[in-house]
């Protein structure tokens, strides 16, 4: 009876983010877990339901997590407060028992990204004029000039680019959809694929799909990056080459350029600037090697 008390208002907070929130399956699976942890821990200490459930025991709960991951810490606790506000909210709850809880904050590592040159030198790999050179050369250009995710780049159709107008649209993280540009030279790139290379790899079962296989079906994420991690080879770079790198690439060089952070988000497709706030720590970092390469007064050290 007691499980049952918690699980009914899990429940009903699980189906209030499928339909309000829009969050992808896996992060509602983990939610899913992390409150069905917590209900456990809690009806051990006696609380029969959310609606008993104290400030001290939730922090039991947390304090017990201290031998997990910090990652792991920090998103079962975010489950859980964002839970006790949608009991509050919902009047399930008059307070928030969560309100003074606090967990360990996870270092974000910055993120990788290549230099002007090292793209350049990346884009100009795959130089033919073969239909595989058009395929690689248009993926490329695309993955860089939209800073799409590897799952987005993988599932466009020919339907979502729109080259006269250059634009496409992703389908993102939890369904969302968002229009991103696209520029120049990917659009050429792009014409030349869609015109003189794909009709080479179209075969009977082929459908709508933008960048093909040899078998004429999608190229897979691991096919994609692939691709990627060959050109990068061939191109002299020496980084270790990660899925997520282009789209780095993308972000820090927007910023570097002068672009605004809600622009980048919007095309980046975050849900919150903080996601995108990680690019000005690139940028800080950057102009911090340089003062300490070229400033003067560091260099008399």
């Amino acid at each position: 009876m007691q499980a049952s008390a918690f699980a009914s208002d899990i429940d009903a907070y699980l189906a209030y983010i499928d339909l309000e929130r829009g969050l992808s399956r896996n992060t509602r699976e983990n939610y899913q877990r992390d409150l069905e942890q917590c209900a456990a821990f809690l009806g051990r200490l006696g609380a029969t339901d959310w609606r008993t459930a104290t400030a001290d025991q939730a922090g039991q709960w947390v304090r017990s997590l201290s031998r997990r991951a910090a990652t792991s810490q920090a998103r079962k606790l975010t489950a859980l407060r964002m839970f006790a506000r949608f009991l509050v909210r919902e009047g399930l709850r008059k307070d928030d028992f969560t309100a003074l809880l606090s967990g360990p904050k996870p270092r974000r590592r910055l993120p990788e990204s290549l230099t002007r040159d090292e793209v350049t030198r990346l884009l100009a790999s795959p130089g033919g004029g073969d239909p595989p050179s058009l395929r690689d050369r248009a993926l490329l250009e695309l993955f860089y000039s939209s800073g799409l995710r590897v799952s987005e780049l993988a599932a466009l159709t020919l339907q979502q680019v729109d080259l006269e107008n250059g634009f496409t649209r992703v389908f993102g993280k939890g369904s969302k959809e968002r229009v991103v540009p696209v520029g120049d030279r990917a659009r050429d790139a792009l014409a030349s694929w869609i015109t003189s290379g794909r009709p080479h790899f179209v075969k009977a079962k082929t459908r709508s799909e933008l960048f093909l296989s040899s078998r004429g079906t999608s190229l897979s994420r691991v096919g994609l990056w692939g691709i990627v991690k060959k050109h990068a080879k061939r191109a002299g770079i020496t980084k270790t080459v990660k899925p997520h790198l282009l789209r780095h690439s993308f972000a820090t060089h927007l910023l570097s350029g002068g672009a605004d952070l809600r622009s980048i988000q919007e095309m980046l497709g975050h849900a919150s600037i903080s996601t995108t706030q990680i690019y000005t720590s690139v940028e800080g970092r950057r102009l911090l090697d340089q003062h300490n390469r070229f400033h003067p007064r560091n260099r008399e050290k």
